[in-house]
């Protein structure tokens, strides 16, 4: 499960790829509850836009943002029959979260270390996203939210060393960018076509600690 990740920096690239502009500003490292930003696709204008959104969904019916805690990753498998996520995935609210890179623990050492995940390449990425609405019965305010979409990797070369020996191992949706709009414009089938890191671009993983 990916708790924590390096939201990108690099403008330019951004623009190149998606033809969007950055924030102005967002935390350097992102956990549940953090802004990051998100590209997100009109699919009655074709518009696509890049904000700030909550890391961790929070789907319209909550009665606060405590579920939160629980729904910054979604099961691929399920998203379309929970029910966190399966408004969002029905009405086609497909995102992407761009990142440099994301952290997960390694256990090799018989202690949890922390490992960055980054492309081979080294270029940002995009992570395949739900986005949500929710207003805070309290405040009023306009909370839009996101969780990282995952599949199943114990066969994948990097992700499969990663979380505890016994526990299945996940990676996030990691989409190539000829892949961005295929996935910003999908149906739900289509959506699920992409759900799979066959098609993800190669990874390298070091260890992290933080500092």
């Amino acid at each position: 499960m990916c708790t924590n990740f390096t939201p990108t920096q690099q403008a330019p690239w951004v623009k190149d790829r998606l033809g969007v502009t950055l924030p102005a500003e967002y935390p350097l490292e992102s956990y549940p509850g953090f802004p990051a930003p998100i590209v997100v696709k009109s699919h009655q204008t074709a518009r696509v836009a890049c904000g700030l959104a909550r890391f961790g969904l929070i789907p319209a019916w909550a009665k606060d943002d405590k579920i939160a805690r629980h729904t910054y990753n979604a099961r691929s498998e399920t998203a379309a029959h929970k029910p966190s996520y399966r408004t969002a995935w029905r009405q086609r609210q497909y995102a992407l979260v761009l990142v440099d890179n994301f952290y997960e623990p390694s256990y090799e050492s018989g202690k949890a270390v922390r490992w960055k995940i980054e492309l081979a390449s080294r270029e940002p990425f995009g992570i395949a996203c739900l986005w949500d609405r929710w207003t805070n019965p309290d405040s009023g305010e306009l909370v839009v939210s996101f969780s990282m979409l995952t599949v199943n990797a114990d066969e994948h070369p990097v992700m499969r060393q990663f979380h505890k020996p016994a526990d299945e191992k996940r990676t996030p949706v990691i989409l190539p960018p000829p892949s961005f709009d295929a996935w910003l414009s999908a149906d739900t089938d289509q959506a699920s076509e992409l759900m799979t890191w066959a098609t993800m671009p190669e990874l390298r993983a070091m260890p992290s600690p933080r500092k």
